[in-house]
Order: C-alpha cells, then sequence, then structure tokens
C-alpha cells in the first residue's frame, strides 16, 4: 500500500465569483472555491482529497494567503504541484505554494494567527479597478479619528458585539495584536487586522464601526465601551464582502513580523 503524506498549499483567489470557499450542501451547485481545489487535485491524483483550511471565507471575500492541507499518495513533487494545480484551476485561483508538512498538521486548528485586510475606496466617483475589491465609501472620511479608534481594538477582549447574529460559537473571546488603518494613494484606506482568531463577520463589523467613526457617527473614544457591552446593536454595520481579503496565517510563532505583546 502506497504511503499517503499531507500537502499544504498556499492559495490566492478572487472570490467574487464565489459562493465562499466551502463546498455548498444545497442542490443548486453553488460554485466555491473548494469544488475546484478538489476537482483539480482529484484529476492530478485520481484521488478525493478531504481538504481542510485555514479560514472559511464567505461568498465574495478574496485570500491572498488561504491555506488548506489534504492527505494524498501522489509522488507529484512540492515544486511542481502549483503549475500542476493550476494548469487545471480556473484564472481566479491560484495554488502559490505546495509543501509536504507533517502528518498532524491542521491548516485550522494549527493556526496561531491571521492577517486580513479590509480595502476602503473613499472617493465619490466609481472606479473600475478598485470595485471587485473595495468597498467604496463617500463622503470623505476622518482616517485621523479611524486611526484612532482602531487602536482601541487591540487586546484580549469578548468580541460577542461584533460578532453577526445567531452564531453558534460558545467563545467570542480573542486577541487582537495589531488594528492599523492607512491611507495609500488613488483614495484607498487600509485596515489591517492581525489576531489569534476571528468571529463571524468580525473583521467587516469592526470596518463597519470604524466606517462610521469616519463619518461622526461613532466617537472614537466611544469604542471601548462598544465592545464591553457586547450587544451587537452597538457597532457599526457590517461592510459587505468584496473589500475583505485573507492575506497570511501564521503557524510558527517565528514568523510572525512582530514581536507578541
Amino acid at each position: 500500500m502506497t504511503e499517503k503524506r499531507r500537502v499544504k498549499f498556499i492559495v490566492a483567489y478572487d472570490g467574487t465569483n464565489y459562493h465562499g470557499f466551502q463546498t455548498q450542501e444545497d442542490p443548486t451547485n453553488l460554485p466555491t472555491i473548494q469544488d475546484e481545489l478538489m476537482r483539480a487535485i482529484q484529476v492530478l491524483t485520481g484521488e478525493e482529497a478531504k481538504i481542510t483550511c485555514a479560514g472559511r471565507t464567505d461568498a465574495g471575500v478574496h485570500a491572498r494567503g488561504q491555506v488548506v492541507d489534504f492527505l494524498t499518495t501522489s509522488r507529484i513533487p512540492d515544486e511542481k504541484f502549483p503549475l500542476a494545480m493550476n494548469s487545471l484551476l480556473p484564472k481566479d485561483v491560484s495554488v502559490v505554494k505546495a509543501e509536504t508538512v507533517a502528518e498532524d498538521f491542521h491548516s485550522r486548528f494549527g493556526a496561531l494567527g491571521k492577517h486580513y485586510r479590509y480595502s476602503i475606496y473613499n472617493h465619490r466617483i466609481h472606479s473600475p479597478f478598485h470595485h471587485r475589491y473595495s468597498y467604496q465609501v463617500y463622503p470623505p472620511l476622518n482616517v485621523a479619528a479611524m486611526q484612532e479608534a482602531a487602536g482601541y481594538f487591540v487586546g484580549t477582549h469578548d468580541f460577542r458585539g461584533f460578532c453577526a447574529t445567531g452564531s453558534p460559537v460558545k467563545d467570542f473571546v480573542r486577541t487582537i495584536w495589531r488594528c492599523t488603518m492607512t491611507v495609500t494613494e488613488e483614495n484607498l484606506l487600509l485596515m489591517d487586522v492581525m489576531g489569534d482568531g476571528f468571529l463571524y463577520n468580525m473583521v467587516r463589523i469592526i470596518t463597519g464601526t470604524l466606517v462610521d467613526v469616519g463619518k461622526g457617527k461613532i466617537a472614537p473614544e466611544s469604542i471601548p465601551q462598544i465592545i464591553a457591552s457586547r450587544d451587537r446593536t452597538q457597532a457599526g454595520t457590517t461592510a459587505p464582502p468584496q473589500g475583505l481579503a485573507l492575506l497570511e496565517v501564521w503557524y510558527n510563532p517565528l514568523d510572525f513580523p512582530f514581536n507578541l505583546p
């Protein structure tokens, strides 16, 4: 019997045309990233692989550094897996890197931290270059106020008020290491958040809250009180999915781009 090995992929994708990462259970056969990966793996290896991912992104959400793993008996070398996979995948999904890992590696439960970025296009004129990857907001936002507010999210908190209503999660405590708001050219505001884990819609609700701060609807100094309330109605709206991207997942503290507090 051929010995199995566990392979880890780093995957990038444009989530615009997909109903999230995870295979859908309803009979309409909605396209997902997982379906595309499993289909390509089966063609390459002849096996129906069971894929685990680091984070099950929603419909319309993108990724530059999604991590998946699966068992296979295939002897395809790690360095050749990406090109082989990408010859079978649609152009909006790409395997960036492949690596044979320990058999007990787990993309989801082994993750120590994640880095998400949310992009806001702050301009009144529609941009054909940004509309798929950002949330267009107008009028001009108070970036300084948003930057101040972002800092209040750093730390260990009960983020119940920043989780989608009805979530089955029982533990709402998460630690945010960094939450920053920067301005780039072309009127793009980038909200980068790094932490040990995120609740359902948490990053998008944080973003919606920061947008309300930028509009003057919420005072920056009220963020600690909103977090402490654990009341979803106190936070801002849920920002739309297209501005969100999973940039990186960390499994080794030595890979973190900063020192943990």
